[in-house]
């Protein structure tokens, strides 16, 4: 669901300080460049989260140079007389405009086309904590729609700003094959907040020597598919893991022994998954 941005405080300060100002000898004129910003076809200043950045152009086909520098949402550069780049990021987002000064000031406004992306994760009607869940942000490239990685590893409730558009989100439950994929688009100047429902469980493992005894140390587990691929190994008395829903096959191997089971996963349901060495 999408809703307008949440307002921020503003970090201008309250008189125009040089920032990083470039100096073409002691004798040089400079001009001021007041630089804020808006969020795209609603006009609504961007108070906080810019990064600005100012680049000499040179005549020559030289690279061209960064002069200046400022987070302030309204930033203040003193220049001397000369071609620029006036850079803006905001996130992924960015905007830059051509400028050229002739010892006048400037009052330059860029507009950035953004929005803002939070995701969250539930279980049913509980939500997944946020040290067991992580969601990467894909841009669409062709007929790929995991095409360009933006974001990687983002937490529920990081608010992510992207330009406007339509992206794929990968939401991983655990670290092993809890996995679901949603697409969505952001919009320019609104938040998007979107809601991922996995569909797994917390398992258990153990070997035992009898249903609900104490489970051996040291064995070694393999979780498979009923195809024979293995999904996850773990080495413990009790180890932990997130599984999609769905069937599977334990194997537990101790003191030179195999042990096998059929178990299934449903949604939202942990449990402990017992196998008797026997």
């Amino acid at each position: 669901m999408a809703q307008p941005l949440p307002p921020t405080t503003a970090t201008s300060p309250a008189a125009p300080p040089a920032a990083m100002a470039p100096l073409d000898g002691p004798a040089a004129v400079k001009s001021l460049v007041t630089a804020s910003a808006t969020l795209t076809t609603r006009d609504t200043p961007i108070r906080s989260g810019l990064i600005w950045r100012v680049y000499r152009l040179g005549s020559d086909g030289a690279p061209p140079e960064l002069m200046a520098r400022s987070n302030d949402a309204t930033s203040h550069f003193e220049l001397p007389p000369g071609t620029y780049m006036l850079h803006a990021s905001y996130g992924f987002a960015s905007a830059m405009r051509r400028i050229t000064l002739r010892n006048t000031p400037l009052d330059e406004t860029l507009t950035v086309n953004a929005g803002a992306l939070k995701v969250a994760g539930t279980i049913g009607d509980i939500a997944i904590p946020v040290s067991k869940l992580t969601f990467s942000v894909y841009l669409p490239v062709g007929n790929d729609a995991e095409g360009r990685l933006v974001v990687a590893d983002a937490k529920p409730g990081d608010l992510i700003r992207l330009p406007e558009g339509s992206y794929r989100i990968v939401s991983t439950y655990g670290d092993t094959n809890a996995i679901m994929r949603s697409d969505l688009r952001v919009e320019a100047g609104k938040l998007t907040e979107a809601t991922v429902n996995h569909r797994a469980a917390t398992v258990t493992l153990k070997l035992v020597n009898a249903a609900g005894g104490e489970a051996f140390a040291g064995t070694a587990f393999s979780v498979l598919t009923p195809g024979g691929d293995v999904i996850r190994e773990a080495i413990g008395a009790f180890p932990s893991l997130v599984l999609a829903e769905g069937d599977y096959v334990l194997i537990a191997r101790h003191d030179g022994q195999v042990y096998t089971r059929e178990f299934k996963v449903d949604s939202g349901l942990d449990k402990d998954i017992e196998i008797v060495a026997r």
